[in-house]
Parts: C-alpha cells; structure tokens; sequence
C-alpha cells in the first residue's frame, strides 16, 4: 500500500484539486461551466458550507480527491453525509487509496455527529462497485431524476 497523506483542501490546493476535479469529470464524460467549478471550489473552502474536500498524496501530489455534504435527513435526528464525489488518479488506483478516501469520509462524518454516509455511482463502474460493496451495503434503491 501506498504511504498516503490525507488532508483537508486548503486555498493553496486549487491547481491539484483542480486537476483530479477535471479528470472525475472526464472520466464521467462530462463537463461543467468554468464557473460552477469555481463556485464548487469556493464553498469547499468557506467553513459556513456543508460540503468538503479531502486531498491523498503520495510523494507530495494529489492523487486523489473525495469532496462531500452534511446535510438534514427527514429520518433522523442527526445529519446525513453524502459522500458526492470519489476519484483516485488512474496510474494509483488499486493501492487501497479510494479505500483510504472512503474511511476518511466515514471518520469525520462520525465526528460531525452524522448518523450516516451514502453515495451513489454508475451501474457501468464494475471496479468502484467492488470496492464500495466491500465497505458499505447496497440497499437497492434506484436512482430517479429531472433536470429542471
């Protein structure tokens, strides 16, 4: 494995946040308006947002990147975490980084006082699913949604 360092994002992290940002994005074959990236950035960084970003680095650069939401449940009391966006640079992939990303996300989480962590992923991802079904369960929900 690895020796990973795993560390909020902080202002002097754009350029490689940024980087894995982009890469998730093409990797998802998508792409966003410069400013909505920006926007995104922005609130990673002021302490008032429920969404956060954690870098991995390996030899002093980021190879991957986990950003996530606290936010309300109508279920429970305490907040929810949805862990919105995981990705490992393809050449570390496989090292047990995204892993990492994930059982960080699950601490701090606790931490916060959330009761739990949730994601989703695309059902063509083969290697993500067996990751995450080996460090979450899969309760079956279906997914449903209207751009508006």
């Amino acid at each position: 494995m690895a020796n990973v360092t795993l560390r909020p994002v902080s202002p002097q992290d754009h350029a490689a946040w940024l980087a894995l940002w982009q890469n998730y994005l093409r990797f998802y074959q998508t792409e966003l308006a410069e400013e909505v990236s920006l926007s995104t950035w922005q609130r990673l960084l002021d302490p008032s947002e429920p969404t956060h970003s954690t870098l991995a680095w390996v030899d002093g650069k980021a190879v991957g990147m986990v950003n996530f939401i606290y936010h309300r449940s109508n279920w429970s009391i305490e907040n929810s975490c949805y862990l919105q966006d995981l990705y490992v640079d393809s050449s570390q992939r496989g090292l047990g980084i995204g892993r990492q990303l994930i059982e960080h996300v699950y601490a701090t989480a606790r931490a916060a006082g959330c009761i739990k962590v949730h994601w989703l992923t695309h059902e063509t991802n083969a290697t993500a699913i067996s990751l995450y079904e080996q460090v979450a369960e899969r309760p079956g929900f279906i997914q449903f949604r209207k751009g508006l």
